[in-house]
């Protein structure tokens, strides 16, 4: 998948914006950097990028392996999982998660959106389990997934307008990138409260997802469920996903409304 979209680097960048340059170096596909690779990735001279490394190494940010390579440190993490979006909402997302995952035995997936891509926050798979391209922490662009299409069809709508003016990479043959058919899609996913995403990542796999709401009532993550495309039954699917939804956003403590009387 392209790679997160950054801001372009200013010629004459901060020391806080040269630090962070060197934690975005970071990625799924390159865990592990060198010296070399982590000033050339930040655009940052060799020397200043070893005086940056060592404060991060100190500090905790960053851990240097016995093969001089360097990985995001612990004490990263441990800040990290003070976000709302992240530890928090999993801790109370996680025991339906598994309700979920026990009467699927597929993979379960929790998300947030950030700007224009989503990411996963916990991921539950069996050995049975179609394979997919995700684990926790990965990035996709919104029209491509399930829980994407769930948080961008909840999304303000210059939010969806935006979205969709842009470019729509496509991973499969069967991925939405015309954008009048992407708004026609986000409006049944308001309409039914649930997205179906058929083959878009993957051409063997579908994914269902449903929306997981705040105290307020506003959308602030997605849960789905993904299964073999062959066989896929997912009218079935859907009530589950919705359950799921519903039980996360009231440990959350989301209330439903009252009814008029």
């Amino acid at each position: 998948m392209p790679a997160p979209e950054h801001p372009p680097r200013s010629p004459a960048r901060s020391a806080a914006d040269r630090l962070l340059d060197i934690l975005g170096a970071f990625s799924l596909d390159h865990p592990a950097l060198s010296l070399t690779e982590l000033s050339r990735r930040a655009d940052l001279p060799v020397p200043t990028a070893h005086r940056l490394l060592a404060t991060l190494t100190a500090w905790g940010a960053l851990e240097r392996d016995q093969d001089g390579l360097y990985h995001v440190g612990l004490r990263l993490w441990e800040v990290a999982a003070l976000a709302p979006r992240g530890l928090g909402l999993r801790q109370a997302a996680l025991p339906f998660l598994e309700d979920l995952y026990e009467a699927t035995h597929e993979n379960v997936q929790l998300a947030v959106r950030d700007g224009m891509e989503v990411v996963y926050t916990e991921w539950l798979s069996g050995h049975s389990a179609v394979g997919v391209r995700i684990q926790v922490g990965a990035r996709w662009p919104l029209h491509a997934t399930g829980v994407g299409l769930v948080l961008l069809a909840y999304a303000d709508i210059a939010l969806q307008q935006h979205f969709c003016s842009r470019p729509l990479p496509a991973f499969t043959p069967y991925t939405v990138t015309d954008p009048a058919r992407l708004r026609r899609v986000l409006a049944e996913v308001r309409r039914t409260g649930c997205a179906v995403s058929e083959r878009q990542v993957t051409e063997d796999a579908v994914s269902v997802a449903a929306p997981v709401l705040g105290p307020r009532g506003d959308v602030v993550a997605a849960v789905s469920v993904v299964v073999p495309a062959a066989g896929a039954r997912t009218p079935a699917l859907a009530p589950a996903v919705r359950v799921a939804g519903r039980s996360i956003s009231r440990a959350l403590g989301w209330q439903p409304p009252q009814p008029v009387r």
